[in-house]
């Protein structure tokens, strides 16, 4: 079994972790990079698509035979592109952040809120409402119960910080807050982190950045 790394180039071949009960594939697609998430629970077979961002030729070869969900992170265009298509093609349910859903054109079938859960076979995960880069952004987190917890954090948190706040340092400060509230204050540094664009990190490689981070303001 080759050894995931989660660095994936646009064009380039998926990326796949292989868990205990839970198959994380990694996709990205352009043109900004974006990264796209298909988890399948090895169980069932049940299907979850993180991020519908583009290329939907891609992401439903990806997906092969039946999607039961897909999740938009969060309201900006990069990150749902493609949903329109792979929803029609696949009569998959669409979940997306209560406070984001009116900026994603296609309709919200659930509406998440923090602490919710999202059942994808045997496998369950929980959301994460974090608020800055946008009012209704959703991370979602897998606590494997065979080992470290897996984090997927849309715009968020990438290696070497939080998502952009486009200079409103109100919102920075409400970013950063809930990001080390409802992330580093609840989740061990082996947790994995998979951002919406870009290469994965840790928690514990981004947490002795976290005072850096607040003294330079993005």
């Amino acid at each position: 079994m080759t050894t995931y790394h989660g660095s994936v180039k646009v064009g380039g071949a998926p990326d796949v972790r292989e868990l205990a009960e839970l198959i994380i594939t990694k996709v990205a697609v352009g043109p900004f990079d974006n990264d796209c998430y298909l988890l399948r629970c090895r169980t069932t077979g049940e299907q979850l698509l993180i991020d519908a961002a583009n290329d939907a030729r891609t992401l439903l070869a990806m997906v092969g035979d039946g999607l039961g969900q897909v999740l938009t992170t969060h309201r900006h265009q990069d990150h749902w592109q493609a949903l329109d298509e792979v929803v029609a093609a696949t009569g998959a349910r669409t979940l997306a952040g209560r406070y984001d859903a009116e900026g994603v054109p296609v309709p919200t079938d659930r509406l998440l809120d923090d602490g919710d859960t999202v059942e994808v076979g045997n496998v369950r995960l929980t959301a994460i409402h974090l608020v800055g880069h946008t009012p209704g952004s959703i991370a979602l987190v897998y606590d494997d119960p065979k080992g470290h917890p897996h984090l997927f954090t849309g715009d968020c948190l990438f290696p070497g910080g939080i998502g952009n706040t486009f200079g409103d340092p109100d919102a920075f400060r409400t970013l950063l807050a809930g990001v080390e509230q409802k992330v580093f204050g609840r989740l061990p540094d082996e947790t994995w982190v998979y951002p919406g664009h870009g290469n994965d990190t840790t928690l514990g490689d981004e947490r002795p950045h976290l005072a850096e981070w607040r003294e330079r303001g993005w």
